[in-house]
């Protein structure tokens, strides 16, 4: 391979370099064109969509010191309840109730709630006690 063969290689690769630039800019310029305007905020959704979720949901947990109780619109198909060391202290199946009540039995203060509609949604959540 002569000199000149390596010559005509090094244009074709700075082309592909320069193509390839080209085409960064027109995507970084097409993405900057529809940023948000200047002046304009954007709402803080972490904690409002927190409680559009909770407040969507189909059932209330309602403690009172070591007493929980969930109440439902739809009837509660399954409902499983551990610590936050992952050991379970509930669980139940087939309950087709809108209402359970549970005491607590173990020392702890916070809680995961897993509930199971009869619908076949499931939703959980964090629980603290007293």
């Amino acid at each position: 391979m002569n000199n000149e063969e390596g010559n005509k290689n090094i244009p074709m690769s700075g082309s592909i370099v320069r193509k390839a630039i080209l085409v960064s800019a027109v995507v970084c310029a097409s993405i900057l064109a529809t940023a948000q305007q200047p002046g304009t905020t954007t709402p803080d959704l972490s904690e409002s969509s927190n409680e559009i979720e909770k407040a969507s949901r189909p059932y209330r947990i309602l403690t009172n010191g070591k007493t929980v109780t969930i109440k439902s619109v739809k009837n509660i198909r399954n409902l499983l309840v551990w610590t936050s060391g992952g050991r379970r202290i509930i669980e139940e199946k087939n309950l087709n109730t809108n209402n359970y009540n549970f005491r607590v039995t173990v020392n702890e203060k916070l809680f995961f709630v897993m509930v199971q509609l009869a619908d076949g949604k499931t939703f959980s959540e964090k629980i603290g006690i007293q």
